[in-house]
């Protein structure tokens, strides 16, 4: 086992995982951390810096292009790295394009911009996962997605440190630039990186490649296991995604300064998740992606609760340190283990579109998460508008019982590995995992 772990770790698909993940994150990362600092230096409203994050809509429906991508083979370099190029030279020159806006003049153009980049850079994300399912063997998809995943997450230093960092000695204009020629290192590995082919039928039609992937899916195990894994996408994290929907309100609620949210929280939390998601790689190896999930499910469950015994402690510095440690350390493991699942559950011959339609279905919490738990936090009064005109009166359960609450809604995804990813793996499948 240790010889073949080490193995898995120096080969080159786990630095192709990391070149990838790098890649995929650079662009997400420019929009949601760079441009906003931008736009709010230069005395945007928070209004209209909030109405751009309608800029990331592009990831929640790239399954809509995503059977164009597996149909249609680019005249050079594969279906795979041809596209990557394509997305990458459009990703480099529109990001390079905002280092000639200027906010006060141009914030219409620039919101256009934004979600131009928002459409190559979930373009880009469709490839790149097919790419690595198609690049990986079973009992290496734990191991090569947890490298993908935390490289996607360090991408974020870049445009979120490094370019807000060169603002204040050079200038935006010169921040963008340099920021963006970061997507050269993609445009290089793409180059270096050879067209998976083996064991991969691409669809030979654009009907086929929209229908088969779901009548693959579907017809894999039944209809009646599909609609399971369904569900299961829909709640394996959604206690987790409810918990933190509103978490950086909840520390300032609890009494902690701006300072020790920014430093403890935010910087404890991004390296337990890239320790988490590690370390699940290793662990899943070793046990198989199905005991994984239950192993794993259950301790991003457990730490929700660490939050409970936070908000009764009040602003203790150590504690939350603790706290935030332990649950985006199960934020970590449990991301890993349910990427790995889905590409398990994915056919080589549509990965793009499969990969695409799964990974947006366990994303839906997150576009409720938010509202849901305010409404359980504070209630519901008469002056609330819809809010009251939907729910009526309410009474909130603040903090500690709602975390008790989150702990609860991350039950019926444990229960539907049951039938999902059972404990005792198949045969087959436990072969390739050991």
């Amino acid at each position: 086992m240790t010889s073949g772990l080490m193995k898995a770790l120096l080969n080159t698909r786990m630095l192709i995982c990391i070149f990838n993940g790098f890649t995929a994150g650079l662009p997400l990362y420019f929009l949601s951390q760079m441009i906003p600092a931008w736009l709010r230096t230069a005395q945007v409203d928070l209004k209209t810096i909030g109405f751009f994050g309608l800029v990331m809509i592009p990831y929640s429906f790239k399954y809509l292009w995503a059977p164009v991508l597996d149909r249609y083979i680019p005249p050079f370099l594969g279906r795979r790295r041809g596209w990557m190029l394509i997305t990458q030279i459009l990703l480099l020159l529109v990001m390079l394009s905002l280092s000639f806006m200027n906010p006060q003049m141009n914030i219409q153009v620039i919101l256009y911009l934004g979600l131009t980049i928002g459409v190559f850079s979930a373009t880009q994300d469709i490839v790149l996962d097919a790419y690595r399912r198609e690049l990986l063997p079973d009992q290496e998809l734990g191991l090569g997605n947890s490298f993908y995943a935390n490289a996607y997450r360090i991408s974020g230093f870049i445009p979120g440190a490094l370019g807000l960092i060169l603002a204040d000695y050079l200038s935006w204009n010169w921040s963008f630039v340099i920021v963006s020629l970061f997507m050269l290192v993609g445009i290089i590995h793409t180059f270096a990186i050879k067209e998976i082919t083996q064991d991969v039928m691409p669809p030979k039609s654009l009907k086929e490649a929209v229908i088969g992937p779901f009548k693959d899916f579907f017809a894999k195990d039944g209809v009646k296991t599909g609609l399971l894994i369904l569900l299961f996408l829909f709640f394996y994290k959604f206690g987790d995604v409810m918990a933190t929907s509103l978490i950086t309100p909840f520390y300032i609620d609890v009494g902690f300064s701006m300072t020790v949210i920014g430093t403890v929280a935010k910087i404890v939390g991004l390296w337990s998740m890239i320790v988490g998601g590690f370390l699940g790689g290793l662990l899943m190896y070793k046990w198989g992606i199905n005991k994984s999930l239950w192993i794993f499910g259950i301790v991003q469950m457990v730490t929700i609760l660490g939050f409970s015994v936070l908000n009764e402690l009040g602003p203790n510095v150590l504690a939350l340190g603790v706290v935030v440690g332990l649950e985006y350390l199960g934020v970590g493991l449990g991301s890993a283990a349910l990427m790995a699942f889905i590409a398990q559950n994915t056919n080589k011959n549509f990965t793009g579109t499969q990969l695409a339609l799964l990974s947006s279905f366990f994303a839906i919490p997150k576009s409720f998460a938010g509202m849901l738990s305010g409404i359980l936090i504070e209630g519901v009064k008469a002056s609330d508008g819809i809010f009251f005109f939907v729910f009526g009166t309410m009474n909130g359960v603040g903090y500690t019982y709602f975390f008790y609450i989150c702990t609860f809604l991350a039950l019926p995804g444990m229960i539907l590995l049951c039938w999902v990813a059972p404990w005792r793996e198949k045969k087959n499948q436990t072969q390739v995992s050991a």
